[in-house]
């Protein structure tokens, strides 16, 4: 089955200058921008929300779960109508959503207001998200890693700026002013750049017709398939469900350090403890917040980029197992201040580059002609692993203490580090030698 044919033809694409998909790059990263405090300013939210209703945190965080089920579980419907009609509409589409879902929050009164409020937020976070990352992936056949990372590093950083004056607003306006206000603007940038956005037109075989996407750059380390699966085909292939149980494990750890670090912080008691890095003093909260997004940010190109040197598989061993190391480390020494912050920091760094490396990597794994709707079935892996944040303060109130989460959360990142090297990567290259034998011979 071929994929319906690009508004843009073929002659207009290869027309246009080496630099446009760059242009298209920076379109996609201002947009994951201004959809990142949808997920990474919500735990600033949690403490004025329970504080003002009396509700358990355990009740509130439901509505994190809710966002990112929405926000995941819907991208390969997303992403299908972005193989299809292009990314322009959908974008557009989901910045309003944004806007109307922190709107939403700014007037809710009740739980399932808040419940219904992240439905809407996570379905419009969910098309921007699966869309610019599907059209990095296509736009850069030859370095797909480092696209998806800089596009997803817009996602994670995005929020790096804006943790302070959020905050501030809280502070002197209530959390309801700050959601209405943040909710409007971010809304309105995406609807913007949504009319800037296209797709590169698809020749025969769902090929980039872009001059620059050219193979022969690629590291021989990073094997591609030549064959082009549908999201269905996937679905029946051992490699995606390794990739996909992978995936969960390391995103559970890391869903639950953002959704609680303000209210392991605060356990720990140093949330409002001054501490001064290279010359700056902030709250150990503020701070770790405002690094750890910078971080969360820097590691999706930083091992996107590394990918594309070394392979995948080597990359996430790395990654993953530096994760399992950092998480135990922030147990036992984050009662410090100053760990705190630099472990929590460390945290992001080994977690965010998944949401490069699984989107590549799934690329490289089952061609580029489906690439939003493929890896926006990857990207429910995330909805799944979020099932397990309120399970985090299940434990902790059963328990008394984070240990229990730690734990589990190290733990599964180290299977997932011994799985990419010990399964994934044999699996995945038997099934691209097989996917190459049975494709046309390039032109």
């Amino acid at each position: 089955m071929q994929a319906p044919a690009s508004p843009h033809s073929i002659e207009e694409v290869i027309s246009r200058p080496a630099s446009y998909r760059w242009l298209q790059l920076f379109i996609g990263i201002l947009c994951m921008c201004m959809i990142a405090n949808l997920q990474y300013g919500w735990t600033l939210f949690v403490n004025p929300i329970t504080d003002k209703f009396g509700w358990s945190k355990a009740a509130l965080q439901v509505s994190f779960t809710v966002f990112v089920l929405f926000e995941t579980w819907l991208v390969p419907i997303e992403g299908y109508l972005v193989d299809r009609f292009g990314p322009r509409i959908v974008v557009m589409i989901g910045g309003i959503l944004c806007g109307i879902g922190w709107v939403w929050n700014s007037m809710a009164d009740s739980l399932m207001s808040f419940y219904i409020a992240a439905a809407i937020s996570g379905i419009g976070a969910g098309a921007v998200y699966g869309t610019c990352v599907g059209n990095a992936l296509k736009w850069f056949a030859d370095r797909r890693g480092l696209a998806a990372g800089l596009t997803a590093a817009g996602f994670g950083m995005g929020s790096a700026f804006t943790v302070a004056p959020i905050q501030a607003m809280i502070k002197a306006s209530g959390y309801q002013s700050a959601f209405l206000y943040f909710g409007l603007g971010q809304g309105i940038i995406v609807l913007l750049a949504s009319f800037a956005l296209t797709a590169p037109s698809q020749v025969r075989g769902g090929t980039p017709s872009t001059k620059a996407a050219a193979k022969p750059s690629l590291s021989p380390a990073v094997i591609q398939t030549r064959l082009d699966f549908q999201p269905l085909q996937i679905l029946g292939t051992p490699v995606f469900w390794v990739m996909y149980a992978m995936f969960v494990m390391v995103a559970a750890g890391g869903l639950m350090a953002v959704a609680q670090l303000a209210p392991i912080a605060k356990d720990f008691g140093i949330d409002k403890t001054p501490v001064t890095l290279i010359g700056i003093t902030q709250t150990a909260l503020v701070f770790a917040l405002s690094l750890d997004r910078i971080l969360n940010g820097l590691t999706r190109p930083f091992f996107g980029w590394v990918s594309d040197q070394i392979g995948r598989e080597n990359t996430m061993f790395i990654a993953f197992g530096l994760e399992a190391v950092t998480i135990m480390f922030l147990f036992y020494f984050g009662q410090n201040p100053v760990l705190f912050v630099v472990l929590t920091a460390l945290v992001f760094f080994g977690w965010g580059e998944i949401y490069s490396l699984f989107p590549s990597t799934t690329t490289d794994t089952f061609g580029a002609k489906y690439a939003a709707a493929n890896a926006g079935l990857m990207y429910t892996a995330k909805g799944t692993a979020s099932l397990l944040v309120p399970l985090a303060n299940v434990l902790k109130q059963a328990t008394g203490t984070w240990h229990e989460v730690f734990l589990i959360a190290a733990v599964l990142n180290a299977i997932a580090a011994l799985m990419s090297v010990f399964v994934l990567k044999p699996l995945r290259r038997a099934q691209i030698e097989r996917n190459n034998q049975q494709a046309p011979a390039p032109a």
